[in-house]
């Protein structure tokens, strides 16, 4: 029987799955294997009757520069006694399948951990090499290679956040804009340093302090007191939705909003409106002071994901599929493919990355880097000690408002 590859996507999509897919498919198959294509993630192996279809060239071809992906994903997470009871080692037998690929963010990366482990304790023969992918780019990567899709992410909620910088421009309005990224703030920072926002709220930037509601909405206060200060009416502020990841039980219950849970045990932001949230409790804050300022909520999420690649992740991710293969054929396994911003391939083991838990924990924006401290200091506008004077047109203690006593810098 012919040697196979089984290939599998997990969690949420991001721009350059089907190129991966395609770019892997199209590689094996010129050497000569099959290569199957494994639908619902990681559902398939632990499921006696798993559903899967082999990929050829055309479909490969076909597939390997669209968005979405085309093999179903899922957030699927085995637990330990699906491991001893329900993993199906007849579907690797049977199809005579050498290598499992699986392709998807710090979740599935974490369980691509376990099963390289299982496979190694029960000595099935079956190599496993991991592709990593994720909008939030928050998976450990080396000398700050992204996590493919987010570059194209980025480079479409661009487009959105800069329509809306020339909507209130336009208009002297204020939008409170909210980004993807469950954990890290690399999207929404990316975004709002792209498009010159004047306010960037990450969960990164509370380093020194706890996250409340209240900081979050008295830092964009701070960014529309120092704009009227500078005689500008308009302007953005972007709020990384990670930001509620990292609010309290009590600080969340204050914000009204009640969340539902995935497999994996994070909230399920993307069921509510952040944008709309945020926007609700800035204008009640606006209210409370007295400030006529108009604002409006735009969310930037499901937008990005499947949309078609840039040339960027169309490269990078045909040379991640291509460097399966050569990992694979160097009898590598239990790892993730890593190619250096020089163009050179190689293993990064998943064991080597996790944590106490054996997870692989998130990669955070470094906030105190050169790249994120001149948008802060250049870009971003809110109150310092030099505008309190000034500020009291607006609030009697424009100490409150200042952006480093916020954060406690």
């Amino acid at each position: 029987m012919k040697e196979a590859i089984a290939i599998l996507t997990g969690g949420g999509p991001a721009p350059g799955m089907n190129t991966v897919v395609g770019s892997v498919a199209k590689t094996f198959l010129a050497k000569g294997y099959r290569v199957i294509g494994l639908h619902y993630g990681y559902s398939g192996l632990f499921n006696p009757t798993p559903r899967y279809e082999d990929l050829d060239f055309f479909k490969a071809d076909f597939i390997f520069n669209q968005g979405g992906s085309y093999l179903t994903m899922s957030r699927f997470k085995p637990k330990d006694s699906d491991f001893e009871n329900n993993f199906n080692l007849n579907f690797f037998t049977e199809n005579n399948i050498k290598l499992l690929v699986t392709v998807g963010g710090d979740d599935t990366a974490s369980t691509a951990n376990r099963i390289a482990k299982f496979l190694e304790a029960k000595q099935y023969p079956i190599a496993n090499i991991h592709v990593p992918k994720t909008i939030d780019n928050d998976l450990p990567l080396p000398a700050g290679s992204p996590t493919f899709g987010y570059q194209s992410a980025k480079e479409g909620g661009t487009v959105i956040g800069r329509a809306v910088y020339n909507d209130a421009r336009t208009s002297a309005n204020w939008f409170v804009v909210a980004a993807m990224g469950r954990s890290a703030g690399h999207l929404a920072f990316g975004i709002g340093s792209a498009c010159h926002y004047p306010m960037i709220v990450i969960p990164e930037m509370f380093n020194k302090t706890e996250i409340t509601v209240e900081k979050i909405v008295n830092l964009v206060v701070s960014s529309i007191i120092k704009r009227k200060l500078m005689g500008i009416e308009y302007g953005v502020a972007m709020i990384s939705e990670g930001v509620f990841h990292s609010l309290s039980d009590e600080e969340i219950a204050k914000s009204g909003v009640h969340f539902s849970y995935d497999d994996h045990g994070h909230p399920e932001l993307g069921k509510v409106s952040k944008a709309h949230i945020f926007n609700e409790m800035l204008e009640n804050k606006l209210k409370e002071l007295g400030l006529k300022v108009k604002s409006r909520p735009v969310e930037i999420g499901y937008e990005v994901r499947c949309q078609t690649p840039i040339a960027y992740d169309l490269v990078y991710c045909s040379q991640l599929g291509m460097g399966v293969y050569k990992l694979f054929s160097e009898g590598k396994t239990g790892c993730m493919v890593y190619i250096s911003q020089d163009g050179y391939v190689s293993p990064l083991y998943l064991k080597d990355l996790q944590n106490a838990e054996g997870k692989i924990p998130p990669r955070l924006v470094d906030i105190n880097s050169d790249k994120i401290q001149q948008i802060l200091n250049n870009v971003m506008h809110y109150i310092t000690p030099a505008d309190y004077e000034a500020a009291k047109a607006y609030v009697a203690n424009p100490e409150a408002y200042d952006f480093r006593t916020i954060l406690e810098w």
